[in-house]
Order: structure tokens, then sequence, then C-alpha cells
């Protein structure tokens, strides 16, 4: 599998090395947004990134964090700055999210930017505190109809995929819990981690130390397979939930009106950058699959899933906000 992908890799990145000539681009420094605060997995990915960029561009890529809205005011800063490929945004999977989550987010997720590509995925996990006494999902869901409304749950942001996974498992497991909702990953992993909260929903990067050293259990993982540095974590489809993958991705994107050559330019070096051993090695290693593949693909996944996240945000009654 490992061997196909880095096949793909190389045959899908090298249309856009063809095709791109930005001429002088860039000719000054580029700034990436991060639309959150520093230390969480998008900002991860974008420091990754912009390593490999300023290398290959010859210029200053610089990360910039503008957090803020559950990632609107940086999304919307970037949808309205100059085509010029210069101001550059990676976003997590609440770009899809939030335009039902909110009334007016700011940008538009089709109309105001231009798609370069996917970074990464990381799946999310169901977990609880080691003295928690929950030791599997179905001690979970157990623990949930004994005490309806009773037991807390941990997340990272309203709208986040970790929320709404949570949301998605008390609908298909018809339970009821309360929400905790935190400012970030790594709180809502401390939450659970420190005994505040007995269980929760993270994505992998936060939580995968502290459930390699044993502080945390993992009681299940969202993804379609189960995760390689995980081998002991079974899927929810494997636990009698056909259908249940949800994962937190990560993208690289420009203002709409981008010229093309340099979409095709970005997209190349990006694919480049990830495609390096020892740079995939260190992002596999902090929970993230590299799973880049052009501004097309991008936009596929945009269009899919924005009504797959509404439906889901209608489904479960989180009001607008």
């Amino acid at each position: 599998m490992r061997a196909t992908r880095r096949l793909a890799l190389g045959l899908a990145a090298a249309p856009f090395a063809a095709r791109a000539q930005p001429g002088r681009y860039p000719d000054r420094p580029v700034r990436i947004v991060v639309p959150f605060a520093p230390g969480g997995p998008t900002d991860v990915m974008a420091r990754v990134l912009s390593a490999g960029l300023t290398a290959a561009l010859g210029q200053p890529v610089v990360v910039e964090n503008r957090g803020g809205g559950g990632g609107n005011i940086g999304a919307a800063h970037v949808a309205r700055s100059a085509p010029d490929g210069t101001t550059l945004l990676v976003v997590s999977t609440g770009f899809v999210v939030n335009p039902s989550l909110f009334r007016s987010p700011g940008y538009d997720p089709v109309r105001d930017f231009a798609p370069v590509t996917e970074l990464g995925a990381s799946p999310n996990l169901i977990i609880a505190g080691a003295q928690s006494g929950i030791r599997s999902l179905a001690d979970l869901i157990a623990a949930a109809k004994a005490r309806p409304g009773g037991l807390d749950m941990a997340n990272p942001g309203t709208g986040s995929t970790p929320h709404l996974t949570a949301e998605l498992l008390r609908l298909r497991a018809g339970i009821e819990f309360v929400q905790i909702t935190h400012a970030s990953a790594a709180l809502a992993v401390q939450s659970v981690l420190g005994g505040v909260t007995p269980a929760g929903v993270a994505a992998l990067p936060p939580a995968q130390p502290h459930i390699l050293s044993g502080a945390v259990r993992a009681l299940a993982i969202t993804s379609a397979e189960r995760w390689p540095d995980l081998p002991d974590v079974p899927t929810m489809q494997e636990l009698g939930y056909p259908g249940f993958v949800s994962e937190t991705f990560q993208a690289l994107l420009a203002p709409a009106g981008t010229p093309p050559a340099i979409i095709d330019r970005l997209a190349g070096d990006s694919f480049a950058t990830l495609a390096e051993p020892a740079t995939r090695a260190r992002l596999r290693a902090a929970g993230f699959g590299v799973e880049p593949r052009g501004p097309a693909a991008l936009a596929e996944r945009i269009a899919r899933e924005v009504p797959l996240w509404r439906d889901i945000i209608r489904q479960a009654g989180i009001p607008s906000e």
C-alpha cells in the first residue's frame, strides 16, 4: 500500500511540474495563514510545509496564525487577499463545516478559494482516561445508557470533526451524553488525561502520544482501516457501525483568481516537500497520513464534504451561530 501511494504521489506531481510556468513568482516573501492558534495539528502541518516551500520557492515562506471564530477569521482574511500567490491558507476540516455551522462565516469555501492540494488527513479517536474504568466502546455505551445525559465527553471545539464524530456516535448508538467543548485539541486531550472528563473524541495527532504511553485508552478509531501505529485499536466499522468513517484533513488553498501557473507551481512544490522520506516519517509519527492529490481532488473533496457535514449538523440538531 505504501509503495502504491509513493508511485501515485510521483505520477500525480508530474503534470503540475510540467505545466507550471509562473515566471518570476514569487518575487517576495509568502505567507501561509493558519486560522488557529500555534501548536495544533493544522499549525504543525503548515510549518512542515513552509520549510519545504521556502527551499523550493527561493523566498521565505512564513506561517502567520490568525485564530478566532472557529477558523473563520483567518479564512476570511485570505479570501480577501490579493490572488498573487503570496498569501495562502492551510485549513482543516472546519473549513467545510463552518459554512453550515455559522450563519455568516465570512467566506464561501467554493467561490472564494482556488484549491491547491490536500496535504494529509488524520482519523479521529474515541478515547477514555486510563483511570476512568472505561476499557472499550461497549463500556462507554453502557455507561451512557446507565446515566442518560450524565456522561461527559470532551471535544476540541464546536463544529470540529471530533465534536461532530461524537454527535454521530450519539445518533448511531442511541445514547445521550454531555459534550464538553474546549478551546483546542490539546486541552481536550488533557481533560481526559487528567480525569476531568472520563472520555472524549480527538483527532489522532494530539492523542497518539498519550495512547502510546498508556495514559489514555483508545476505544475505537474512525479510519476505514486500522492505523499502522495503533494496530490494536479497532475501527468503528469493525465494532458494528458500517460507514462510520470520519477524519480531519489539512489542505492548502489560495484566494480565488490566483493564476493557474502559480497554483500548479505550489501544488508541485508541495508534492515534492511531502514526498521527502524524512518529512513523511515525521508527519506519520505525528499522526498524519500524507495524501496530496492536487487541485482537482481537493475541489472534489470540498464539494463532497460541505453537504456531508451539513446533514450531520442538521440531524444532530446543532444550531447555527
